[in-house]
């Protein structure tokens, strides 16, 4: 039987014990064991290899991921899947016992460490609480009477494979162990010994923070496995949850015109129910390749008919206007200079008499659009292929399941293919930028270990980062600290050449955009109407709480820039990577900034495929509460939020935010 059992050991920075584990199990007469590397910094992997395993990489972060990696292309001659731990806790010479009773008949085996005092006393209080936690919930809602979520477990391959594992991370075992009593199988728990460690550092760390994180995932996976039972019955979530999600795009397409008193109701009903498909859909560890681009794709080529946003008639006259030689920052709409080039659609255009506020390089895709085609379906099908490439950029670096944040959300399906906001471009350039600055998955997204993540990044790598969020900075100015901020981080390891090297790169995008203007129209002109900063309201968060505490500060933006001022530097300052930085300053700009639009605060939601931020994901669905300005407007001619309404838009952006930083600094 020895023959026909495969070992799977996932680990992540195990160097100093994963010989001694491998050698143990050769001891015992284990021959198949296979070591899944899961994007270690040491010699893990050498050392595994060295001491005659298998040695399979696997660079997407998570526990699940690693083991799910492991039992992938199977020889056939493989019966029983052995999972143990990398650092050296188990009791290896358990196995044999565990062997036996596989033996005897059952499917399922699993070591109870919880059942040997000597084993118990060496637990963590966190692994004490997890698992008394766990075993109590599944005990209430499966009637499984489970004393451990051990680490060492045996499993036939057939009862394996029926039970279609699905989480990637810590929650792997509980799945596991859920799936095996849904499957009806024959479930044997031994007790075994443990010890601790034998080097190295825990992943949950045993502390209060550990606790709360530990506690974080027993209650999501679980509650995502009696969702998954209670309501479809097994039957996968994404499904379902796509095909919702392109019913509420069929309902929205029809309701895009808001200056119609009763449209916007109908638009949020349409609205809830894409929400509703998109959360339903979940986050699933196996998304189908076809279903996944069905869906994205689909949602958006049926929004291309819908009434777009008046933004686009804005577009669409300063595109044209380029190609017949008049600059836009030289010429607003309302020109009359310009009178014999205005059309039926010269009316829709928005704030006429203000010149273009869009930085050059949106401008130069503008005239890029126009000179194809002067038109909304142009227009709509170019943000689009933005969107889409977007997606692709994501998935290849998160996986389908995770960049189901960004592919699937209903407010960035609306805002490109439904409202035509130039919003995609802009995402495609910043999630380029991004991307090629992030360093390679042995380095966490997060703050742990960032003093090493920018020595991470190839050169090339870093050119090209520089290039795309210089691009990103020339279609909407909002991303330029995200520059300099990287600039910074290459001063802060003394590289000072890299970092002027960076920025150069960087600016070189917007100097090209530039000198295009001054050669083109033999002058640049002011980029951005002073007036109209200066004044600008729309659906504000602080500026508005300022304005009821100091009424003189209506339209006073100036103030509000005051402030912001030193929230930014202390971000810029605090920040250790560049996506926690990135995603500070682009929610704090959104709280203060004096103008916010609906289609604003999709600029968080790429950041959120790997942060998994509460706050984004939850004002992809209350950020349409924004269009309610509309049908307000629509009724009594006033364009103002209500403080109710306030409360809806923004709470749960505020909320979620709070609590995805405050967890963050839980489990750290």
């Amino acid at each position: 039987m020895l023959d026909s059992i495969q070992v799977i050991i996932p680990a992540l920075d195990e160097a100093s014990t994963i010989g001694d584990v491998v050698s143990e199990l050769r001891a015992q007469g284990l021959t198949r064991i296979r070591v899944v590397d899961n994007g270690s910094c040491d010699a893990t992997a050498d050392v595994a290899r060295a001491a005659g395993a298998d040695v399979l990489s696997e660079p997407v972060a998570g526990y699940g991921q690693a083991c799910w990696t492991g039992y992938q292309q199977l020889d056939d001659a493989v019966e029983w899947v052995l999972f143990c731990d990398a650092d050296g806790s188990d009791d290896i010479g358990d196995a044999a016992r565990m062997i036996a009773a596989a033996a005897k008949g059952a499917d399922f085996v699993l070591g109870d460490r919880r059942a040997r005092p000597e084993a118990r006393a060496v637990m963590t209080p966190v692994q004490r609480f997890g698992n008394g936690l766990a075993t109590t919930l599944m005990r209430w809602g499966w009637g499984q009477r489970y004393g451990d979520l051990g680490p060492l477990r045996l499993i036939r391959r057939s009862l394996l494979e029926r039970i279609n594992m699905r989480d990637r991370g810590f929650g792997w075992t509980i799945e596991m162990q859920v799936r095996a009593v849904e499957e009806g199988a024959r479930i044997v728990e031994l007790p075994v010994g443990y010890q601790r460690r034998g080097g190295g550092r825990s992943k949950i760390s045993g502390t209060i923070r550990g606790s709360v994180a530990a506690g974080t995932i027993i209650l999501t996976t679980l509650a995502s496995l009696w969702s998954a039972r209670a309501t479809l019955g097994g039957v996968l979530r994404y499904k379902a949850g796509g095909v919702v999600l392109l019913a509420g795009a069929v309902m929205m397409a029809r309701f895009g015109g808001f200056a119609a008193v009763g449209t916007v109701p109908w638009f949020l009903f349409a609205a809830a129910v894409m929400s509703l498909g998109w959360a339903w859909a979940g986050r699933p560890p196996q998304l189908p390749i076809a279903w996944f681009w069905a869906v994205a794709v689909g949602a958006r080529v049926l929004l291309l008919p819908m009434y777009p946003g008046d933004d686009v008639w804005r577009y669409l006259w300063e595109g044209r206007m380029q190609s017949a030689g008049f600059s836009p920052y030289l010429h607003s709409p309302d020109d009359p200079l310009l009178v014999t080039w205005r059309d039926g659609t010269w009316p829709l255009i928005n704030h006429a008499n203000a010149s273009a506020i869009y930085p050059p390089i949106a401008q130069l895709v503008l005239r890029m659009i126009a000179a194809i085609s002067v038109s909304v379906g142009a227009m709509k099908i170019a943000f689009v292929v933005a969107d889409l490439a977007t997606i692709w950029l994501l998935a290849r670096r998160f996986g389908r399941g995770a960049t189901l944040v960004y592919a699937w959300n209903p407010l960035v399906i609306y805002v490109g293919a439904g409202g035509a906001h130039y919003e995609p471009v802009l995402m495609l350039a910043l999630v380029a930028g991004w991307l090629a600055l992030l360093p390679p998955v042995c380095h966490p997204i997060g703050d742990k270990r960032a003093e090493v993540e920018v020595e991470a990044v190839a050169p090339a790598r870093r050119w090209a980062g520089a290039w795309w969020l210089g691009v990103a900075a020339g279609l909407k100015w909002i991303t330029a600290p995200l520059v300099v901020w990287y600039a910074w981080s290459r001063v802060r390891v003394q590289d000072w050449r890299g970092a002027g090297l960076f920025g150069l790169i960087a600016v070189a995008p917007l100097g090209l955009a530039l000198w295009w203007f001054k050669w083109d129209f033999g002058r640049i002109g002011p980029l951005a109407p002073q007036d109209y900063v200066a004044w600008a309201r729309t659906a504000e968060l602080v500026p508005w709480l300022l304005e009821q505490a100091w009424s003189a500060s209506a339209y006073q933006n100036g103030l509000i820039l005051a402030v912001f001022a030193p929230v930014s530097v202390w971000l810029f300052f605090r920040a250790r990577t560049l996506t926690r930085f990135a995603e500070s300053f682009l929610f704090a700009l959104l709280v203060f900034s004096p103008s916010v639009h609906a289609w604003y605060f999709v600029w968080l939601v790429p950041l959120a495929v790997a942060t998994r931020n509460l706050g984004t994901l939850l004002v992809s669905v209350s950020g349409f509460s924004y269009f309610w300005l509309w049908e307000t407007q629509a009724r009594t001619g006033e364009w103002i939020h209500s403080p109710v309404e306030k409360v809806i838009l923004w709470g749960p952006l505020l909320a979620g935010y709070a609590w995805s930083r405050w967890r963050e600094g839980k489990t750290a």
